[in-house]
């Protein structure tokens, strides 16, 4: 039985090679069905993959060969925890070197202008620390990076 929630991602093209690319890089992630349009439609032609069913870290989605008219946005992103350094350089660099673009504070595009954020869970505990200065430090520290180096993020927690 399908989730009662799926999110709904809009491809111009690319939503299987997304799909298996996303299930290739992240944990609990798969392709679980492609379907095929029963007829032409205004991106496509019959036959042409329509939508794909996949999960991302757990999470269902549904990419949709929508066609060039909406674009992706930092409004949405997939916000991704990282337990350490080497998992957070592999998911970053497994997007970028995918023919993604890196952004500020730990946030990259993929290829597809997919909007995701390589976390460190280091990160998040240091912003939210109860030491307002310590939090500030670290804050700060993060400003100043596009991928996130948490040596640098507990250095900054440290004072």
């Amino acid at each position: 039985m399908p989730s009662k929630n799926t999110i709904c991602l809009w491809y111009d093209g690319g939503a299987e090679e997304a799909a298996r690319f996303y299930a290739r890089t992240f944990p609990d992630s798969a392709v679980t069905a492609v379907h095929r349009a029963p007829g032409d439609y205004p991106a496509g032609k019959q036959g042409d993959v329509l939508t794909v069913e996949f999960t991302v870290i757990g999470i269902p989605c549904l990419g949709l060969n929508g066609g060039p008219m909406a674009r992706h946005s930092e409004a949405f992103s997939f916000q991704v925890a990282t337990d350490d350094q080497a998992e957070t350089d592999r998911l970053w660099h497994a997007i970028i070197d995918n023919g993604g673009q890196p952004s500020a504070c730990g946030w990259c595009k993929d290829k597809w202008g997919l909007s995701w954020q390589i976390t460190p869970r280091v990160l998040s505990a240091a912003i939210t620390h109860p030491d307002q200065a310590a939090a500030r430090r670290a804050f700060e520290a993060m400003m100043e990076m596009t991928k996130i180096d948490i040596a640098k993020i507990e250095a900054a927690l440290r004072g």
